[in-house]
C-alpha cells in the first residue's frame, strides 16, 4: 500500500467541497450555518488547510444534501485523475 499524500487529499477534498457547495447554491457563510459547524471552518477546508473529521464530513455533506460517501468517492476519483 502506498503512502497517503495528506496535502493532495486535502486539496482534492477542497475542490470537491467547493463544487458541491456552489452547486447547491450555498455561500461560505450559509454552509456552516446549514452544517452547524464553526463559521471559519469551510474556508479552511476549501483552501485545503484542514481535513474534516468524520463528524464534520457528515455535517458538511448534509448542507448541500449529499451523501458523505459521495464526497469521499469524488475526492478519491479526483486523486486518481478521474475527475477534474
Amino acid at each position: 500500500m502506498s503512502a497517503v499524500d495528506h496535502r493532495a487529499v486535502a486539496t482534492a477534498f477542497a475542490t470537491i467541497l467547493r463544487t458541491a457547495r456552489v452547486g447547491a447554491g450555498l455561500s461560505q457563510e450559509k454552509l456552516p450555518e446549514a452544517a452547524d459547524i464553526d463559521r471559519t471552518y469551510p474556508s479552511l477546508l476549501e483552501r485545503g488547510l484542514r481535513q474534516p473529521t468524520l463528524a464534520v464530513l457528515i455535517a458538511v455533506a448534509s448542507a448541500p444534501n449529499m451523501e458523505p460517501a459521495l464526497l469521499v468517492t469524488m475526492t478519491v476519483a479526483r486523486l486518481r485523475g478521474e475527475a477534474r
